[in-house]
């Protein structure tokens, strides 16, 4: 439950104790978070040893930058169309068409496990 006071933020538990939101923000703004992000509670970057890279301000104002510049459509080239192939070329492929392709054997795999009598597969 809110209590309203000042436009703070202030809890009350169910314990009774009363808990301000705002107070505490702003006592652990500058604590690094929790987690790989590497950003403190108020969004700044941080660097090696916690250091302040980048404020808040500069990485908000950086990303609206760059996503309200329009997006460009790069055309893309057209491949070159294969070469034609000439007459003779035709009819050397046309007597590869005529032979037959060799099938590959496929062996099952029931031929090449067995299970035995504890409910094992092992190779025949």
């Amino acid at each position: 439950m809110a209590i309203k006071g000042k436009g703070r933020k202030i809890y009350k538990t169910a314990q009774g104790r009363t808990i301000d939101l705002d107070l505490l923000i702003k006592r652990n703004e500058l604590t690094p978070a929790v987690g790989n992000a590497k950003v403190n509670a108020r969004g700044d970057e941080l660097g090696p040893g916690g250091r302040i890279i980048r404020k808040r301000e500069e990485v908000v104002k950086d990303y609206y930058n760059k996503s309200s510049q329009p997006v460009v459509n790069e055309q893309v080239k057209a491949k070159p169309k294969a070469d034609p192939i000439s007459a003779e070329e035709k009819e050397m492929l046309k007597e590869f068409d005529e032979e037959p392709v060799p099938q590959k054997k496929t062996s099952s795999t029931k031929e090449q496990w067995v299970e035995d009598n504890e409910g094992n597969f092992v190779k025949k």
